[in-house]
């Protein structure tokens, strides 16, 4: 009876050790419905023997240890069907609007993204390479992408550890192309002017931080497409070191932005952002909305083939996105960026035109002109079917369990 008791206790350890192990697995949806699966099956078999055991032995399925093996089986059960419940609800919820009509808070990173770029460093001196203590060189750079007549500016400033300005020179600077590797082509090279004197696009004068522009179209850069680095070396104090900023310049702009409409459609509002495009391809496209007060609402994107000629990007703000935060109307729709995608070559890409700030603010509307309905598609149809499948496989078993 003794060596019997121990057995089951063995079993059920088994059993509460595969749960245990599929509880620290990784959070994955594929991969966590298998190991539930696997861990189930393991520990039903496992109670299932200690259960025969136990009714071989006289002790049958209502002993203290049948009692503690049901209920560990019970519990293994339950937890397979809250995660697959989990899983189901939590990919419902991650779909219910289009890809292309997300909440911006999904995308924190392109709220602004005409924002300029900054980094803070420790610089190493030109001639030893090691690091300069005490100071911090702050960079800022106006955009990495540009194209046509675009220019763009740099900046650079001094600090000591506690970010106070110090005295800084800029002794040298200059513009120069990345010739790709494997190839033989002449290096273009244009020198730059880092200055502190108020002009723009330097904005204050004498505040320690030095501001050049570079303009590719005017500074022998307007039959170049590649990397462009901008190169400036300093001095503070006794220190010599140097900053460097790598920009992507592509001369050709695909299309030109010529406004936007607005429309009610199948219950969501679209904006239909025009341009004349001279170049056909896949174009990508993208557009911020506040609502009335100025806060961020959403992100619209656009990705698709486009022909040649006066066309319009269509960039819809899903119904259900509408109904389900309430943004107050009217909406704005600000800061819209797009580009040629340029498949196996470098650079990638050919820009429009950055469009900044408000460019469109749509009407006034109630929340009961748009729909509620959550998008579907095809992949998103099956999904859910199969994790559907999922949830009623783990409640018919945990209801079998409790009916016997």
């Amino acid at each position: 009876m003794r060596n019997i008791s121990i057995a089951i206790a063995l079993a059920l350890t088994l059993a509460i050790g595969g749960l245990l192990a599929w509880l620290l697995a990784p959070d994955s949806a594929a991969t966590s419905a298998a190991e539930v699966g696997q861990s189930t099956t393991s520990a039903t078999a496992t109670v299932g023997q200690s259960n025969t055991a136990g009714v071989a032995s006289g002790l049958g399925p209502y002993s203290p240890e049948g009692q503690m093996a049901r209920q560990a089986q019970r519990n293994v059960l339950q937890l397979r069907y809250d995660r697959a419940e989990q899983v189901y609800s939590s990919y419902r919820e991650a779909t219910r609007y289009p890809h292309e009509s997300r909440p911006i808070a999904e995308h924190a990173d392109q709220t602004r993204p005409f924002a300029p770029i900054g980094e803070e460093k420790i610089p190493r001196n030109s001639a030893t390479g090691e690091a300069i203590k005490g100071l911090r060189l702050r960079t800022s750079q106006e955009r990495v992408f540009m194209g046509g007549q675009e220019s763009a500016w740099f900046s650079v400033q001094a600090v000591d550890e506690a970010g106070k300005p110090l005295a800084l020179t800029i002794t040298k600077a200059w513009a120069q192309s990345v010739p790709a590797p494997g190839t033989a082509v002449a290096i273009i090279r244009a020198d730059m002017q880092f200055a502190d004197d108020g002009a723009a696009p330097d904005t204050q004068a004498l505040d320690g931080q030095y501001t050049a522009r570079l303009s590719p179209t005017r500074q022998g850069f307007a039959n170049y497409g590649g990397t462009i680095q901008v190169f400036a070396q300093i001095s503070a104090g006794s220190q010599q070191s140097a900053v460097q900023f790598d920009v992507v310049y592509n001369p050709q702009v695909p299309a030109a932005w010529t406004g936007v409409r607005e429309a009610l459609e199948a219950g969501s509002l679209v904006f239909y952002a025009k341009a004349l495009v001279a170049q056909a391809g896949r174009y990508v496209v993208s557009a911020r909305v506040d609502d009335a007060n100025g806060q961020p609402f959403a992100l619209l994107q656009f990705n698709d083939e486009v022909a040649a000629g006066q066309r319009e990007f269509k960039l819809q703000l899903f119904g259900a996105l509408i109904r389900d935060k309430k943004p107050a109307f009217p909406l704005q729709l600000r800061d819209v960026d797009g580009f040629l995608l340029i498949p196996d070559k470098f650079p990638d890409r050919a820009n429009l035109a950055r469009w900044a700030g408000v460019v469109h603010t749509s009407g006034r509307y109630a929340l009961d002109k748009f729909s509620d309905a959550e998008w579907n598609s095809e992949e998103r149809s099956r999904y859910l079917t199969e994790y559907g499948k999922d949830v009623e496989e783990a409640r018919r078993r945990l209801q079998e369990l409790q009916i016997k």
